[in-house]
């Protein structure tokens, strides 16, 4: 992102953060996008910018870096690198997901951390930013692979974490299966049966209801909201889900539940198309009970189109719910979108759109959610789970869920109201990241310097 995009008294604050961290580019494109939002709020307020809040806020508390040391089923020793970035501890224990994958170094750990924090802020829940992970590779490992693993990678992380410290989720690639490792080894290692200090647990020992469906159900809820204020729903139509994961699974059922129509999704080989709309059920079975490639729904459906290698933002769609990874859409799928009808964005992963395509989408008007408040609903459900933990309860899915629909839209009509405030309605990106740090500013003022 060029620098000149960010106000003048915040640009020598971005160029230290750039020669502060050689080499982490998602890192300093969250901090681009986020800086470029505060201009007229230190403006506001100039006493973020005398006792260096924003440096500090861009500077984690703690970064650890660590060994992961194990063997596999052959007996073969393998050497994997652990993170965990605990960034900003103002509002409430760090919190953020642990993801297990190739692509994972520190650039990516701190980039999704940085998110968390306004992320987090924007819920209304009492809890701070972190994020963390390993390059360790699930795919193609046996349980016992992972479950070696994952009690090697928690026998060092442990002493960093406590339900009033830092309390991790899952993320890409840490699914129940993987929580499930880690919470065992914990509880041995400490001797505590601490439910709150890892969530997305199974439901038979202190998990959440709607935990699995939370980031997919209210980046959905979101942009519901985003339509409702244009006068309009998802009634009839027309909709494209990156990727087919947990996230875009259950963004595909709430789209479907609100009446619209989801006719294509994803994985990393490939793009099925079915005009007619997606059978959700036959993707569940494909993804979350036999964990097999999307390609496989074409044998079933003689009449949906597999496109190897395609791109999901070719096919024309109102809505679309980029629900994979980071920079999923750039300047040129942006366009396509806009060109070929698309009312709506609603980032279900972290980051899906380059700063071009966000320009572009801004540009366009059209209701752009973007990540740190639309997929906040991951998060919310995790923060839910700790509030049932700490008071030794469980509650109905409709209950959760009630409660995860009204934290949507709380956090639609905080951001909405920020832009107006600021004099850019609509703009849920300069909304969200201005009501996100200022929440967390305005704790770190009162904290004193620490």
């Amino acid at each position: 992102m060029s620098p000149h995009q960010v106000d003048e008294k915040l640009q020598g604050i971005y160029q230290d953060v750039l020669k502060r961290n050689p080499g982490e580019v998602e890192f300093h494109q969250a901090v681009a996008e986020v800086l470029e939002s505060l201009g007229s709020v230190v403006t506001k307020h100039p006493e973020y910018l005398e006792r260096k809040i924003i440096e500090r806020i861009c500077e984690p508390e703690r970064q650890i870096i660590f060994r992961v040391p194990w063997q596999d089923d052959k007996g073969q020793v393998h050497i994997n690198r652990g993170f965990r970035v605990e960034f900003n501890s103002a509002l409430g224990p760090y919190k953020g997901g642990l993801r297990f994958h190739p692509s994972v170094y520190l650039g990516i750990i701190k980039f999704l951390g940085f998110e968390q924090i306004f992320k987090n802020s924007l819920t209304g829940m009492p809890i701070g930013g972190g994020k963390g992970g390993s390059d360790f590779d699930p795919k193609g490992r046996s349980d016992d692979e992972i479950m070696r693993f994952c009690q090697s990678f928690i026998t060092e992380l442990y002493r960093h974490l406590g339900e009033h410290t830092d309390v991790p989720a899952g993320d890409i690639g840490v699914g129940g299966r993987e929580i499930g490792y880690m919470f065992g080894q914990y509880k041995r290692i400490t001797n505590r049966w601490e439910a709150g200090v890892l969530t997305g647990k199974g439901l038979k020992w202190g998990g959440s209801l709607v935990r699995t469906e939370a980031t997919g159900y209210g980046a959905t809820f979101f942009i519901n909201q985003a339509l409702k204020v244009r006068k309009d729903s998802f009634d009839g139509k027309i909709c494209t889900v990156s990727g087919s994961g947990n996230v875009a699974i259950y963004t595909i059922e709430k789209i479907h539940q609100l009446g619209g129509k989801c006719v294509a999704c994803s994985d990393s080989n490939g793009v099925i198309y079915h005009e007619k709309g997606l059978d959700l059920d036959l993707i569940k079975q494909l993804k979350e009970v036999e964990r097999r490639r999307i390609q496989d729904y074409a044998s079933y459906h003689k009449d949906a189109k597999y496109i190897a290698s395609g791109n999901i933002w070719d096919i024309p769609c109102q809505v679309a719910m980029p629900s994979a990874t980071q920079n999923e859409i750039n300047g040129k799928d942006a366009k396509t979108l806009v060109k070929n009808g698309c009312i709506a964005v609603g980032e279900g992963a972290n980051m899906p759109t380059t700063p071009e395509g966000i320009k572009i989408f801004l540009d366009a008007k059209i209701a752009y959610g973007p990540g740190k408040a639309a997929n906040a609903g991951g998060v919310a459900t995790s923060a839910l789970e700790m509030q049932q933990n700490a008071q030794r309860d469980s509650w109905s899915f409709e209950d959760t869920e009630k409660k995860l629909e009204n934290i949507m839209k709380g956090i639609h009509r905080l951001c909405h109201e920020t832009a107006e405030e600021y004099g850019a309605t609509g703009n849920y990106v300069l909304g969200a990241n201005i009501a996100g740090f200022t929440k967390v500013a305005d704790a770190m003022v009162a904290h004193g310097l620490v």
